[in-house]
C-alpha cells in the first residue's frame, strides 16, 4: 500500500524523455486540474451570479495569486536545494530544508489571512473594483480568507512530492480537490442558492482537502522527504531564518512570475474601468481565468526539467542539463502553438462558457480574445526559460527576465496601447510584452552559452548552512 503511487525515478540517470515521461505528465494533469478549480468558479459565477460576479472575483483573484506566488517561491526555491542535497546524499540537510518551506511561510500567510478578512472592502478599491462590486468582493474574500494559508501546503507539499519520487500522488493532490471544487460550486450556487459566497465556500473546502492530503502524505508515506523536528533556541531560529531567505532567493523569479499575473490583472482592472467599463472588467476576466490554465502548460514543463537539472547541478553534469533544457524548449514552443491555435479557433465556444451570448461583456470578450491568445506561445518559451535559469542558480539573471516580461515591459503597453490605438489597443499587451522578452532572453542565452556551461561546471550548488 506505501508504494501504490511511487514511481521509480533516477534523475542522474534515466533518459530525459523517460524522466518527462515519469514528470510531466502527472505534473501537467495535476496542475490542469487546480487550474480547472480556478475555471469551475468562473463559470459557474458567470453563468449562475452574472457578469458583475464574475467581474468581482477577478478584482479578488489577485490577492490569492499573491499568496500562491509566495508559496510557489518557497516551494521552488527548496526543491532546488533538495534536490542539490540527495544528488549529494546529505539527507538530513534536504529534509530540515523541506520542513523549513513548511513552517516559516505557514506562519506569515496565517498573518496575511487575517489580514484579508479584517480588510476585504478596502481590498476591493485597491485593486481596481467599483462601489457597485464592493458587495461582492466583500462577501467572496470573507469566505475564501483561509486560502494563503492552505496555499503553503498545497504547492510546497506538490513541489516535494515529486521530488520525493510520487509525482502520481502529487497530481492525485490537485485532480481530488478539482473534482470536489466542481461539484460544490455547482452544488452552492444552482441548488442552494447561496450566490458567490458559495463559490468561496466551495473553493476553500476543495483546497483545504488537498491540503490534508499533504500533510498526510509527509507524515505517513514520504520515502525520504520527512518532515524534520526543528530545534527552538536562537541559533536554530537564526539559521532557520537564513536558509529561509536562501530558499525564497531561489524562488524569487518564480515568485514574481506568479506576482506578474496578478499584476496584469490590477492593471488591466484600472486600464479597462476607465476605458471599457465593468463590462470590460467582465470580459477582461475570462482571458484571466483562462491565463492560469496556459500558464500551467508552461509552469508543467518548467517544474518537471526543476528536479532533473538541480540534481544533475549537484553532479555538475553538464550534458545532461543541456539535454533536460533542449527537450523543454521543444515542449514550451510546440504546446505553446496548440493552445493559441485552439484558443482563436475556438474563442466564441470559450467565451459562452462564461458569458451569455449577446450581451455586451460577451461581444467585448470576442473583440479581443483572439489577440489575447497570440502570446501563449511565446509566454510558455517565457517560463521554461526563466525556470532553466532558476534551476541552474542564475537567479539574479532569472528575476531580471522575469520582472521584464512581467512589469516592465507590460506597463507602458498596457497604458500607452490602449492610448495610441483605441480601448480595445489593450489586448495587445500582453503579447508585446511577451515577445519582446522572449526575444531577450534567447539574445541572452545565445551571447552566454559557454558561460553558462562553465558556470555550471564549477558550481558550488547545495553548498548550504542547515542546522
Amino acid at each position: 500500500m506505501k508504494n501504490l503511487n511511487r514511481d521509480r525515478i533516477d534523475f542522474g540517470t534515466m533518459s530525459i524523455p523517460a524522466l518527462y515521461v515519469r514528470l510531466f505528465v502527472p505534473t501537467l494533469l495535476g496542475l490542469v486540474f487546480g487550474a480547472m478549480m480556478i475555471l469551475a468558479d468562473g463559470i459557474f459565477v458567470g453563468r449562475g451570479v452574472g457578469s458583475d460576479a464574475l467581474a468581482s472575483v477577478n478584482i479578488a483573484a489577485p490577492i490569492f495569486l499573491i499568496s500562491s506566488a509566495t508559496a510557489l517561491m518557497f516551494a521552488s526555491g527548496a526543491s532546488i536545494v533538495a534536490a542539490v542535497h540527495l544528488a549529494q546524499n546529505n539527507l538530513k540537510a534536504a529534509r530540515i530544508n523541506v520542513t523549513q518551506a513548511f513552517a516559516v511561510p505557514s506562519a506569515l500567510m496565517a498573518l496575511f489571512s487575517v489580514l484579508i478578512l479584517i480588510f476585504a472592502p478596502q481590498l476591493c478599491y485597491l485593486f481596481g473594483g467599483t462601489a457597485r462590486l464592493e458587495p461582492y468582493v466583500t462577501d467572496y474574500l470573507h469566505w475564501v480568507s483561509p486560502m494563503p494559508l492552505l496555499n503553503i501546503a498545497f504547492f510546497v507539499g506538490a513541489f516535494v512530492i515529486r521530488l520525493d519520487g510520487a509525482p502520481r500522488y502529487a497530481m492525485l493532490c490537485n485532480v481530488v480537490p478539482s473534482v470536489m471544487n466542481f461539484f460544490l460550486d455547482w452544488l452552492f450556487i444552482f441548488p442552494f442558492g447561496m450566490g458567490i459566497a458559495g463559490a468561496g465556500i466551495a473553493t476553500t473546502i476543495s483546497f483545504a482537502s488537498g491540503a490534508l492530503m499533504v500533510l498526510f502524505y509527509m507524515q505517513r508515506r514520504a520515502q525520504k522527504l520527512l518532515f524534520y523536528r526543528l530545534k527552538l533556541t536562537p541559533t536554530s531560529a537564526v539559521l532557520t531564518l537564513r536558509n529561509v531567505r536562501a530558499m525564497a532567493r531561489l524562488g524569487l523569479s518564480t515568485f514574481i512570475g506568479d506576482g506578474a499575473i496578478s499584476y496584469m490583472m490590477i492593471l488591466g482592472n484600472f486600464v479597462i474601468i476607465h476605458y471599457l467599463k465593468e463590462d470590460g472588467i467582465a470580459a477582461f476576466s475570462v482571458c484571466c481565468y483562462l491565463f492560469p490554465l496556459i500558464f500551467m502548460f508552461g509552469n508543467a514543463i518548467a517544474q518537471s526539467q526543476l528536479p532533473i537539472i538541480s540534481y544533475n547541478l549537484g553532479l555538475r553534469n553538464v550534458k545532461r542539463i543541456r539535454q533536460t533544457f533542449r527537450f523543454s524548449l521543444i515542449l514550451a514552443a510546440s504546446s505553446g502553438v496548440i493552445l493559441s491555435a485552439c484558443a482563436y479557433i475556438y474563442r466564441q465556444n470559450i467565451i459562452s462558457m462564461f458569458l451569455d451570448p449577446g450581451t455586451n461583456a460577451f461581444e467585448i470578450a470576442m473583440s479581443g480574445f483572439g489577440v489575447y491568445a497570440a502570446s501563449f506561445a511565446c509566454f510558455s518559451l517565457n517560463i521554461v526559460i526563466i525556470g532553466f535559469l532558476q534551476s541552474v542558480e542564475k537567479t539574479r539573471t532569472a528575476t531580471l527576465f522575469m520582472l521584464l516580461r512581467g512589469v516592465i515591459a507590460l506597463t507602458p503597453a498596457f497604458l500607452l496601447l490602449p492610448w495610441l490605438l483605441g480601448p480595445h489597443g489593450v489586448w495587445l499587451a500582453v503579447p508585446l510584452s511577451e515577445t519582446l522578452s522572449l526575444g531577450l532572453e534567447l539574445l541572452y542565452l545565445a551571447l552566454s552559452r559557454k558561460q553558462l556551461a562553465f558556470w555550471i561546471a564549477h558550481s558550488h550548488a547545495g553548498a548550504r548552512q542547515t542546522l
